[in-house]
């Protein structure tokens, strides 16, 4: 089906045409059309269009008036000129609701396909092997799925790459502490993300231990990192038992989050193993990296450290050694070159803006970035506690992520159970994960992704507010008004006039494509849950103003209405399905 036009666009369109038949000689003009508190919307265009053509604004925007077919049967049912010549636009109650009701027929809610999609590569969800994730984990993670679901739904071929940490001089220790201690990873049976979390951590201390005390044991650990990095087949099976095992936990906690992440999309820091001396001969044979100080360096102009002295990116250590931008830079020849991206997006914290710069400028000087290849890095803010500070238990270790979302979990079962009139015991555990984990994500992408935000639990599960339970809540009512509606059933009927509160849900629904294709276009998700908590408010205000169930209503009032309150449901669920966030239909 073809994308079905807004108001807006097709507003926008008849006013430009307007334009060009009062005012042949201005050329093609935009007429600068935006929504209004003054009225629908303002066309602010002839202010410019007067400087160009050396008229008087008012005047010139009377001629275009008289161009416009106005009346309550057509597209606009006001036009006022005020100021220097700005546009006061009403449109018709017909025109809203028959372009609401060509939107409800499209089962994409209008949302065009991008005209030229391309191909991204983003690099989200990064764990470390034989670590346990924590909060810090959570904002790539949160992040890179709703970017993800954006651009997809927009119509962008997407590659997902997970660049977790597999590599390395600790697995050195790791894998011989393993070789000496044989039966450490074995299982009976299946294993859960827990109990592989708790092995790799006993495993990992008791090795630490080890290497700390016994000179002997961190002799043939750093020996074990020479064989893994030549690829010696007994060292890289049992590196392999540390990703496998890892990867169980990931797994777990990726699932409690309600993010998929495929095996096929993990590529971590070993995947690239085998281009890194290929990457640094080209650099440096280019001339785009010289060897300093035995070290193979890039340097930078505007890069200094605080004594005024070069910062360079080190891609190959003086030891010979490979560094962070050797797998990085070897990254993006692969995901340019073989995966034939067009845009490479990076959802990473922002204290890396520095590294990704120079990566980001040392490719586009080796030719690997061009004009028709871009990297973004997508930086994100810091999670704060409610004092201010990085979020920190008590004894001032970093949060582990599990125990963040089982808390919020809990909180939400309590909203859940004290609002819960026919759910059962196992309805309100369903619930209160899709509460829990969607107030979390939800607080996260309620915010511009640059920015920290404060991890306030009490704030995330309130029902009042900017949070995914009020727009939850909004959606299981509009469910129930559908339950109780009997025999009535949502039809749009434009011959209606409608109540200032159903005009004003109706025009907001009218902006739902162009905020989706607005977020996924910038890669900002907050700019689509902003739109979708201002929907659920319009739509409470339209819940109290106007009486949807009512046997003093006339039948084509209360279809009407269900119509609103069925499409203002739909949209929410798409909405928050961009977000990664489950709408439960009782709550």
């Amino acid at each position: 089906m073809a994308s079905v036009p807004s108001l807006a666009s097709t507003l926008h369109q008849r006013i430009a045409d307007a334009l060009s038949a009062a005012l042949p000689e201005a050329g093609a003009a935009d007429p600068l059309l935006r929504r209004s508190d003054r009225a629908d919307f303002q066309a602010n265009g002839m202010l410019a269009l007067a400087k160009k053509l050396k008229g008087n604004p008012r005047e010139l925007a009377a001629k275009v008036v008289e161009g416009l077919p106005v009346g309550e049967g057509e597209l606009m049912r006001e036009i006022e000129v005020s100021g220097p010549g700005f546009l006061n636009i009403s449109v018709s109650d017909r025109a809203i609701t028959e372009t609401l009701a060509a939107r409800a027929a499209d089962e994409r809610l209008g949302v065009p396909f991008k005209e030229h999609p391309g191909a991204t590569v983003i690099d989200w969800a990064q764990p470390n092997v034989a670590k346990e994730m924590h909060v810090g984990h959570l904002r790539n993670t949160v992040i890179g799925n709703s970017v993800v679901r954006l651009l997809e739904f927009t119509g962008e071929k997407v590659i997902s790459r997970h660049h977790i940490g597999d590599w390395g001089t600790q697995f050195g220790m790791l894998i011989q502490y393993l070789i000496e201690h044989p039966h450490e990873l074995d299982h009976k049976g299946g294993v859960s993300g827990e109990e592989a979390m708790s092995s790799l951590n006993r495993l990992y201390k008791a090795s630490r231990a080890l290497f700390d005390s016994d000179e002997e044991f961190k002799t043939r650990a750093r020996r074990r990192v020479v064989d893994l990095q030549a690829g010696d087949a007994e060292t890289i099976a049992l590196w392999q038992k540390f990703v496998d095992e890892s990867k169980i936990y990931f797994y777990s906690v990726f699932d409690k989050l309600d993010v998929e992440i495929r095996d096929e999309d993990i590529v971590g820091e070993s995947g690239y193993n085998d281009m890194l001396a290929e990457t640094c001969r080209m650099l440096e044979e280019s001339g785009v990296a010289v060897r300093s100080e035995g070290a193979l360096c890039v340097f930078f102009d505007d890069v200094k450290g605080p004594e005024g002295n070069p910062v360079p990116l080190i891609v190959q250590k003086s030891d010979g050694g490979f560094g962070y931008a050797a797998t990085d830079l070897s990254a993006i020849r692969d995901r340019v070159f073989n995966l034939k991206a067009d845009t490479l997006l990076y959802v990473v914290d922002t204290r890396q803006s520095l590294h990704f710069k120079m990566v980001f400028e040392t490719a586009r000087r080796a030719g690997w970035l061009t004009d028709d290849v871009k990297a973004v890095q997508l930086g994100f803010g810091t999670v704060l506690g409610k004092d201010g500070k990085p979020f920190k238990t008590r004894e001032g270790e970093t949060v582990r992520l599990v125990d963040l979302l089982d808390e919020a979990i809990e909180r939400a079962a309590a909203v859940v159970r004290e609002k819960a009139r026919d759910l059962t015991e196992e309805e309100i555990a369903d619930r209160a994960a899709q509460v829990g984990i969607g107030a979390v994500k939800y607080a996260d992408l309620s915010t511009s992704a640059a920015r920290d935000y404060k991890f306030d639990l009490d704030q995330m599960v309130s029902l009042n507010g900017d949070t995914s339970v009020y727009l939850q809540y909004a959606f299981a009512r509009i469910q129930s008004i559908l339950r109780k509606a009997g025999t009535a059933g949502p039809v749009a009927h434009p011959e209606l006039a409608l109540a200032p509160a159903e005009r004003a849900l109706g025009l907001h629904l009218d902006q739902f494509a162009a905020t989706v294709a607005e977020a996924a276009g910038e890669y900002a998700p907050h700019k689509l849950a902003g739109y979708l908590y201002q929907l659920a408010s319009l739509y409470t205000s339209f819940y109290d103003q106007c009486q949807v169930l009512s046997e003093e209503n006339p039948a084509e009032v209360v279809e009407n209405r269900l119509f609103l309150c069925d499409l203002t449901a739909r949209t929410l669920h798409r909405g928050m399905a961009l977000l990664g966030i489950r709408t439960p239909e009782r709550l």
